[in-house]
């Protein structure tokens, strides 16, 4: 027992010496700790001060106080960023330049492949065919009292000639050239022609028209997805179905630029259907009368805005022949579907007038240069074949003229695609040996 208590006592004697190590080493390690931190205190101190006279050395030098050293510091910064900023919209600017094109011609080029459409030529004239000549003379009546009355009552010229099994209408008016081309077949079946029935017919035949109008102005907006258009926009709509422009059916132009605009905007992620809105009512100008004054582009947009279309609808209308300036998106593809539905071969054709001056120009240009023989257009004014006098013109002298041609043609001429100038220095000797 005295043993064990003696080993106990022993074990913690050991014990108390070893905390009281413990203590001394904790007591020197706070001791220097505290002496660690005055001196660092002491030196930020210093530090702080050090700061303070260098920034006071730096004014006094510069000469600035501290609000326009500041601003001094920060106008060197902006200006930086101005030409970092610079550098970068010059960068982006140029490859913009760079894709703009190619995406613009794949743009353009996945619309028209998308959208195709028939071509469609009408005339300012109806040929109506006859059963016999003895119809022919029931038409024209006793004294011409049939004609006149058919002529009155439609506002359509009745030309009658020698052409056997047949008359003509003609009329600007397309929509009363076919109510008369309508009521006058009628009257053929008929078989029943005086100035009574024919009165009776055409106003019959316009209630007829004016219905097909209605109905082509709702089945249009239908199949194009328009479902919310005024009843005066269907109608007039509707009534492109009969007007044309170079020979173009304008209600077949107006869906096919609708079309069109749906296809460019999908591309671009525009709204659709309010793209296709402004390609289908950019024409209604030209479905109105002609009494009404002003271009169609701002006839149809004062119509539009009148019948509470949108902002975007009624700039697109206005600007796209470019009168009033283009507010929107959606005017600029207005402008370019117009012109792709335009421009397909065959869409629109000249008028016989109109071509024989071009082919006239083209030849005076050529024959206004001296040393010019003849000359002659040929392919329907697609090339220009210039004779020149070999004695009076020589090689290098024609090369020139060929390079003046062509430069006049494309500054005094507007034409579809190009026009190919060829100059002809030919020189024959002949002998005949006798």
């Amino acid at each position: 027992m005295e043993r064990r208590l003696s080993k106990r006592e022993d074990n913690l004697e050991r014990k108390i010496d070893l905390s009281t190590k413990k203590e001394k080493y904790l007591d020197n390690l706070a001791s220097n700790l505290s002496n660690k931190e005055r001196e660092l205190n002491k030196k930020k101190l210093e530090l702080d001060d050090l700061i303070q006279e260098e920034k006071s050395t730096l004014l006094r030098i510069s000469g600035l106080e501290k609000e326009s050293a500041e601003k001094l510091l920060l106008s060197r910064l902006e200006k930086e960023m101005e030409q970092e900023c610079a550098k970068l919209i010059e960068k982006y600017t140029q490859k913009a330049k760079e894709t703009a094109e190619t995406n613009a011609v794949s743009l353009i080029c996945t619309a028209i492949q998308r959208c195709t459409a028939n071509n469609t030529i009408e005339n300012v004239v109806s040929t109506i065919e006859l059963p016999s000549d003895e119809m022919k003379g029931r038409i024209i009546g006793r004294e011409g009292r049939n004609i006149r009355a058919f002529e009155k009552a439609t506002g359509i010229d009745v030309i009658v000639d020698d052409t056997p099994g047949s008359i003509v209408l003609s009329g600007f008016d397309s929509v009363r050239r076919e109510v008369a081309r309508v009521a006058i077949r009628k009257l053929i079946i008929d078989g029943r022609i005086h100035p009574t029935r024919i009165e009776e017919v055409v106003k019959e035949t316009e209630k007829e028209i004016e219905q097909i109008i209605q109905e082509t102005g709702k089945q249009t907006c239908f199949d194009l997805g328009i479902l919310d258009l005024h009843p005066e926009i269907s109608n007039l709509i509707g009534r492109l179905r009969y007007r044309t422009s170079y020979g173009q059916n304008q209600l077949q132009h107006s869906i096919e630029v609708s079309q069109l605009m749906g296809i460019l905007a999908g591309e671009l992620n525009l709204d659709s259907q309010l793209a296709k809105r402004c390609g289908l009512l950019h024409d209604i100008g030209k479905a109105v009368s002609g009494d009404v004054e002003g271009t169609h582009a701002l006839v149809g947009a004062d119509i539009a805005k009148r019948l509470d279309e949108k902002a975007e609808v009624v700039n697109a209308i206005a600007s796209h022949h470019e009168e009033v300036p283009i507010e929107s998106v959606y005017a600029v593809l207005v402008n370019a579907a117009d012109a792709i539905s335009a421009s397909r071969p065959g869409a629109r054709r000249e008028t016989l007038e109109k071509y024989i001056k071009r082919l006239e120009k083209l030849q005076s240009i050529a024959l206004s240069f001296n040393g010019v023989e003849s000359a002659y257009a040929i392919q329907a004014g697609r090339e220009v074949r210039v004779i020149v006098h070999p004695d009076k013109v020589s090689d290098n002298v024609a090369a020139k003229i060929c390079h003046d041609v062509a430069k006049r043609i494309e500054e005094e001429l507007e034409y579809p695609g190009e026009v190919t100038v060829t100059v002809i220095r030919e020189k024959r000797i002949v002998q005949k040996a006798k």
